[in-house]
């Protein structure tokens, strides 16, 4: 990747694509029928549904970002979900905890034990089919590989799962979250070192929709850590996520 196309990265997002928390129904609704889309009617994951809305019982205590095509008309990319610890059931477990209540490495690090209400998952990431038609992609919700870094002549960024964790993240921030857990496939944690991000693995792995690692991210290290070909990247879309929600405070 050329240096000039490192320091675009925030641009070239811009010109393709945006992000923003899903605050109202209709963008909520558009989250559901991605999920939907993605796990059950497209990798079988979940069962189809008449009202193509792929839900659970975690979406109660979640908020949600959505990445659609810039301009009109848009098409819906991707979705990401934050689940929230529950206010009036703070050891109530995130999904994560459930699925690796036997591989936690509780020396590294102890959920149970940590300030419930600065602890959030992120999970439900999920792209349209059609924004990753690549070799090995087609049995993945949201992948990221090594070819999504191409090469010197032909520079390539996986724009669409990086926003949607730089989103995740940024819906962290704004509530006070200090650490944000995730499963993530075995390799993501290695291909997000390549910008600078610290993805922690916590524990070994398990089986789920593949194999999966449970992991952490310190939420105020991120933005420190990042390499500077990152940093444009990452304001532009915490600009576009402040935005909707100073639009969305504006419209009450």
């Amino acid at each position: 990747m050329s240096e000039n196309r490192r320091l675009n990265l925030g641009d070239s997002y811009k010109q393709y694509f945006e992000i923003a928390p899903a605050l109202e129904e209709a963008r909520v609704n558009d989250v559901f029928f991605v999920r939907h889309d993605v796990y059950a009617r497209e990798l079988g994951f979940e069962p189809v549904r008449e009202d193509q809305r792929e839900t659970d019982k975690y979406d109660y205590r979640s908020q949600h970002c959505l990445v659609r095509t810039a301009g009109e008309p848009h098409r819906l990319a991707g979705c990401a979900r934050l689940v929230l610890t529950d206010p009036a059931d703070p050891a109530a477990p995130l999904p994560f905890e459930v699925t690796c209540r036997h591989t936690i490495d509780r020396s590294i690090i102890d959920p149970a034990r940590q300030p419930r209400e600065r602890i959030a998952e992120v999970s439900r990431l999920a792209v349209m089919s059609e924004f990753r038609r690549r070799k090995g992609e087609q049995h993945s919700e949201a992948t990221i590989s090594e070819s999504d870094f191409g090469e010197r002549d032909q520079p390539r960024f996986p724009y669409i799962p990086v926003s949607l964790y730089i989103g995740a993240l940024a819906m962290a921030r704004r509530q006070g979250i200090d650490i944000l857990f995730t499963l993530t496939e075995p390799r993501l944690a290695e291909h997000f070192a390549k910008l600078g991000v610290n993805i922690i693995p916590i524990g070994g792995p398990v089986e789920h929709r593949g194999l999966r690692v449970p992991s952490m991210l310190k939420v105020n290290d991120v933005y420190q850590g990042a390499r500077l070909m990152m940093r444009p990247l990452w304001h532009a879309i915490n600009e576009q996520m402040d935005a909707a929600y100073a639009a969305s405070a504006n419209n009450k």
